[in-house]
């Protein structure tokens, strides 16, 4: 799964349905009619504004390929979580500071090369 739908501690119920739908390559109208519900519906579930009833979390966890208890919890069989975004972010961030650095450094190296270069022609005597 490339999107970061889910952070795997804070995952609610349709973090997880979004993340395992997208996962299955599965629209939400596709759903929808597979399910027998208005793409309203799948919506509604995936921003947790509302559940499916019993019978219909049964139909959705085999049409997505995961289990019941996962979609309910986040145990058992479902889809990998995402790539840790925040680690991503930091990783950027640091590659940003560490490219400023460089740059400091090569200016720094610019101005103490004239300043070498102003002082040997001082101490030529010209």
């Amino acid at each position: 799964m490339q999107d970061a739908y889910y952070d795997e501690d804070s995952a609610t119920f349709g973090d997880r349905m979004a993340a395992a739908r997208e996962e299955a390559g599965i629209g939400a109208t596709q759903l929808a009619q597979k399910l027998g519900v208005k793409t309203q519906t799948i919506a509604a579930w995936e921003t947790d504004r509302a559940e499916p009833r019993a019978n219909q979390l049964q139909t959705l966890a085999g049409v997505l390929g995961v289990s019941m208890k996962w979609l309910m919890t986040g145990i058992g069989d479902g889809v990998a979580p995402p790539p840790d975004a925040h680690r991503d972010a930091t990783i950027a961030l640091l590659l940003g500071e560490l490219r400023e650095a460089r740059m400091a450094q090569a200016r720094a190296a610019e101005k103490l090369a004239r300043i070498e270069t102003r002082l040997q022609a001082l101490a030529a005597g010209g």
